[in-house]
């Protein structure tokens, strides 16, 4: 199978899907949350969780639209993990993929508000790969 964006290191692979297959079987309540309104095409576009891209693991991927959302719990507000976040961001954007960020805290209290987000980078913003 062909991808247009870069596929894990195969000596890293087996480890990623592993990771992300526990990751799916045992989601943060967030995850679990923004997983009930993403699944099933809700907004007229596939997603997936946990999805390897190069060497790392999107919380969910959208490749029709090239977006990626990534949520966040309390240990991404530590130094090094800030760094470690960043340095992934700005990897996948040049991939050329969109990194939407949410805490954890977001998704459970204001669900709503978090699907506004969404909706509007999925229907206005991005329309087939062209920004509007």
């Amino acid at each position: 199978m062909s991808y247009d964006y870069q596929t894990a290191d195969p000596a890293l692979y087996g480890l990623l899907k592993n990771l992300a297959k526990e990751n799916r079987s045992h989601p943060t309540e967030a995850e679990f949350i923004l997983w009930q309104f993403l699944k099933d095409n809700a907004y007229g576009v596939p997603f997936k969780r946990q999805h390897i891209i190069g060497d790392y693991i999107a919380d969910f991927f959208c490749l029709p639209k090239r977006l990626i959302l990534e949520l966040d719990g309390g240990y991404h507000q530590l130094p090094d993990q800030q760094i470690s976040d960043n340095i992934r961001q700005q990897w996948l954007e040049k991939q050329g993929f969109t990194v939407i960020r949410f805490t954890n805290e977001e998704v459970i209290g204001n669900s709503e508000g978090v699907l506004e987000k969404i909706e509007h980078y999925l229907l206005i913003e991005h329309n087939d790969g062209n920004k509007q």
